[in-house]
């Protein structure tokens, strides 16, 4: 399933890439060979950044590259490895549970009720920000299988 999801994922964040990279080209085109500034692709650039850099910390932390602060000493980490990665893992699961998966809910929510629209391409901004609990159930998701996967060879 792990497999599945890396794929998916690596598709969806390449196509973003490419609207984005699409809606900023236009935008150039636009204001300085036809003199006409497209009024849309700022947002969709924007709304693309937002999607990539959330959907591709998802992805990091599947692929274990995001970032990790050494304040623990080696020499402790070797004592009691099992515990020190059942710290990591607890600790990214209760922020990505907390913060992005309730707090985005939360969000979604609330500008679904409000019924809060963008400024240009006037769609639901809970479409937008849809990405919050998403993102946060896939790393939910990436941290307790690669836990898994650890404890089993230690």
């Amino acid at each position: 399933m792990r497999k599945s999801i890396d794929a998916f994922l690596e598709r969806l964040l390449i196509l973003v890439i490419l609207v984005m990279l699409m809606a900023v080209a236009w935008q150039v085109i636009s204001r300085y060979v036809l003199g006409a500034p497209s009024t849309f692709t700022d947002e969709i650039a924007s709304y693309a950044l937002i999607w990539l850099g959330l959907f591709g910390a998802a992805y990091a932390t599947g692929k274990e590259l995001h970032l990790a602060i050494d304040l623990i000493p080696k020499s402790t980490l070797a004592k009691s490895p099992r515990f020190f990665l059942g710290f990591v893992t607890v600790s990214v699961i209760v922020f990505a549970v907390l913060v992005m998966v309730v707090g985005g809910i939360r969000l979604c929510w609330l500008t679904w009720v409000l019924d809060q629209k963008s400024a240009v391409l006037k769609i639901p901004l809970a479409f937008v920000y849809l990405v919050l609990p998403v993102s946060g159930i896939l790393m939910v998701y990436y941290s307790f299988d690669s836990y898994r996967q650890k404890t089993k060879m230690m």
